[in-house]
């Protein structure tokens, strides 16, 4: 699908917290986030502006990012500060860190994660140069130190799977678990890494994108992967990024210090489990920015962001 359509939102529902970077919905259709100061918050009925609230599941003491809801109801969580942490949403809120380093290193900057049915995890690290707060300078530099990542079912150190990625960002499973998708945002491409069959252990190319994709998120196996674009193809950055590593270096210096505005261009893509658009919707002049996350509950697409203080609603296509 080359042609886009319009992404038409409905409505705004402020969280009062800013940052709301990777949004999923759970079976009731309710929606949860992590937000900026390290709270977990779950949105009740987000589809309308007049009953929808906001409830407190957990504070982790860093910054989540994304997000895995588990088979019992708790959550993985990707901290930015902490690691790979399981969440309980039964009412204590109670954070147990599952992971914390990798390879002899501190676990930091951890992205997405999604467990099998086996009980394994699959994680990913952004960046090994860059923290959080600096994140425009490892996609400016085009670092190439993202990493994917395997958690056992008996827990322990995560055991590195995949090395040199451009920022490693949103993960999905294939319907038949056989392979995970991975964003690489500072290549505006889903890379494909066998799990299981003749093309295990082994990345390769799943799908170009119009932007550089963020978090990733899958309903189920009869649906799409749907991808959060937080930024269209910036044109001077590719060229920039065929620059000598001095010259990139240089360059992310300057960018961390320089004023920042997300593009007004929002979008969204799904795609199939063979790498092929099946929705592309985008909206110019957008006053939501920076769109890092999507995902469905209803007949909705909540949209999460990194810069706003709250999520957009907006309308599913009719054959979503």
């Amino acid at each position: 699908m080359d042609r886009a359509t319009e992404l038409v939102p409905l409505h705004y529902v402020s969280l009062g917290a800013k940052g709301p970077e990777d949004v999923i919905s759970d079976p009731q259709g309710r929606v949860l986030t992590g937000v900026a100061d390290g709270r977990i918050l779950r949105l009740h009925h987000p589809g309308d502006p007049r009953t929808a609230r906001v409830e407190v599941l957990a504070e982790t003491g860093g910054r989540p990012l994304g997000l895995e809801l588990l088979p019992d109801g708790d959550l993985l969580v990707c901290d930015a500060e902490r690691g790979l942490l399981r969440v309980s949403t039964a009412g204590d809120g109670a954070v147990r860190v599952l992971a914390d380093s990798v390879a002899g290193e501190p676990l930091r900057f951890c992205s997405n994660a999604v467990a099998l049915p086996d009980g394994s995890v699959y994680a990913t690290v952004s960046s090994r140069r860059h923290p959080l707060d600096r994140w425009i300078a490892d996609i400016v530099e085009h670092t190439g130190t993202g990493r994917l990542l395997r958690l056992g079912p008996d827990g322990g150190e995560p055991e590195v799977l995949l090395e040199g990625m451009q920022f490693a960002n949103g993960l999905a499973a294939s319907a038949d678990g056989s392979f995970l998708v991975i964003a690489e945002t500072g290549s505006c491409r889903l890379t494909r890494y066998g799990l299981s069959g003749p093309g295990a252990g082994r990345a390769e190319p799943f799908a170009d994108l119009p932007g550089m994709p963020d978090n990733l998120w899958r309903a189920g196996p009869d649906g799409p992967i749907w991808v959060a674009l937080a930024s269209p193809r910036v044109p001077p950055l590719g060229l920039l990024h065929r620059t000598p590593p001095g010259v990139r270096r240089a360059a992310a210096r300057a960018a961390v210090h320089a004023p920042y505005r997300p593009s007004g261009t929002t979008g969204v893509v799904a795609v199939d489990d063979r790498g092929r658009t099946v929705h592309r919707l985008t909206r110019r002049r957008s006053r939501f920015r920076m769109v890092t996350s999507v995902c469905v509950t209803g007949d909705h697409l909540v949209l999460g962001s990194l810069w706003e203080r709250g999520v957009a609603v907006c309308a599913l296509p009719a054959d979503g």
